[in-house]
C-alpha cells in the first residue's frame, strides 16, 4: 500500500453538503459556495505526490481510499483509480462519485461525497478543527 497524507484545517464555511464531490484546497479561504470543501490550507496538493503513488492510482483496478480524521471523528471514503488521473493540480484535490476526471481528481467512483459524511465530522471542521487526510492506494 502506498500513502500520501495531507494536513488541512476546517473553516466556518465548511458545509459538507455537495452530493457528488469532496475537496481539500491549499487556499487560505473558503466561501459559502464551496459546499464540497472540507479543509483549507492543505499542506500538500496532488502535484506534490510521489510518482509511484500517482502511477498506482492510474490503474483503473486500483482501490483508492481516503481516511479523514478530525477531533476524534473519522470517515473513510473508498473509490478507484483511473488511467486519466494526472495529479497535476497545485491547488486542490477532489474525490468524485462520478467517473469525471480533471487535474484535481484523485479518485473516481467514490462511495461517498461531502454530503454523505458524518455530520459530527463536518461540524468540527466548521469549528476549524485540524484535518488529517490519508490517501491510500492498493
Amino acid at each position: 500500500m502506498l500513502e500520501e497524507v495531507v494536513q488541512a484545517r476546517g473553516h466556518e464555511h465548511v458545509a459538507g453538503t455537495h452530493a457528488s464531490t469532496l475537496e481539500l484546497t491549499s487556499d487560505d479561504y473558503l466561501t459559502p459556495a464551496g459546499d464540497c470543501i472540507l479543509g483549507i490550507e492543505a499542506d500538500r496538493v496532488p502535484a506534490d505526490f510521489d510518482p509511484a503513488f500517482v502511477a498506482a492510482c492510474q490503474d483503473e483496478t486500483a482501490t483508492v481510499e481516503l481516511v479523514l480524521e478530525a477531533a476524534g471523528n473519522r470517515a473513510v471514503v473508498t473509490g478507484r483509480g483511473d488511467p486519466d488521473l494526472t495529479f497535476e493540480d497545485d491547488r486542490s484535490l477532489v474525490c468524485r462519485t462520478s467517473d469525471y476526471v480533471d487535474d484535481r481528481t484523485v479518485m473516481v467512483a467514490a462511495d461517498a461525497a461531502a454530503a454523505d459524511l458524518d455530520r459530527e465530522l463536518v461540524a468540527v471542521l466548521a469549528e476549524g478543527a485540524t484535518l488529517s487526510a490519508a490517501l491510500r492506494v492498493e
